[in-house]
């Protein structure tokens, strides 16, 4: 044998048997793609949010690492159905998107309802009687099949939550309709808390983590199976409740 194959012989054996210990010592990045929902996720803060910390221990368990990208709603929903080994949250989770999503882990029990100004047309105490208003909400989110179902038609979409909150300043809509812990967050930011109402809640849903088709079963019972040791040893509620939402 000569001298030169036996070094090719002896790297090529080498490369072989370190490779699959490198790539077991690498974690993997997750590609997650979200959107600015205080106090649920928060970008530019001190503090991350309550979801996107749960996330990240999720992360941590799964030996990967997080890598979030900021965008508006409905482009974050686009890359996910468009691109591979994506994941977005927080996501409702709703019969026409069933299909669309691998559902990862479910975070966070949302609970919708309308937002009013106190002195104006919308009526919160009696929300079925309100289906002809002009209704403002996130551009993009399921809430608009929510809304759809109950018979609210008239709908004005916004670009982000702030949007939402100038359109009912402005007149542009009658009230908002959205999750109600992000709603006391928008409130309690705008310093215009006193101006509104919000009604009791007229829609329960699940905000999951999920994930592009290309994930598969076994992953998503890998993380499902880690958001449950989360719920068992009482992190999921230690996260909520840091910011008051357990």
């Amino acid at each position: 044998m000569h001298m030169v194959d036996r070094r090719q012989i002896l790297t090529l054996a080498a490369a072989y048997s370190l490779a699959p210990t490198a790539q077991a010592a690498a974690p993997r990045q997750l590609h997650m793609v979200t959107a600015h929902l205080p106090p649920l996720v928060l970008e530019n803060s001190s503090r991350p949010g309550a979801l996107m910390e749960m996330v990240r221990e999720l992360c941590r368990r799964l030996k990967l690492v997080p890598k979030a990208q900021f965008m508006p709603w409905r482009r974050a929903l686009f890359l996910t159905t468009t691109m591979q080994a994506t994941a977005i949250f927080p996501l409702t989770r709703l019969s026409e998107r069933e299909a669309q999503f691998r559902w990862l882990a479910p975070l966070y029990e949302e609970h919708f309802g309308f937002l009013a100004l106190r002195q104006g047309s919308f009526d919160l105490a009696h929300v079925q009687d309100m289906k002809a208003k002009r209704i403002t909400l996130l551009r993009g989110a399921g809430q608009a099949a929510i809304l759809s179902e109950l018979g609210y038609h008239n709908l004005v979409e916004a670009a982000s939550v702030d949007e939402v909150h100038r359109f009912l300043l402005g007149g542009m809509a009658d009230a908002a309709f959205g999750e109600r812990n992000i709603i006391r967050a928008s409130l309690k930011s705008h310093g215009g808390g006193e101006q509104f109402d919000v009604s009791a809640p007229v829609r329960n849903t699940t905000a999951w983590l999920a994930g592009s088709l290309d994930f598969t079963e076994d992953e998503a019972r890998a993380f499902q199976r880690a958001m449950d040791a989360m719920a068992a040893d009482g992190s999921k509620r230690r996260i909520l409740s840091r910011y008051g939402l357990a």
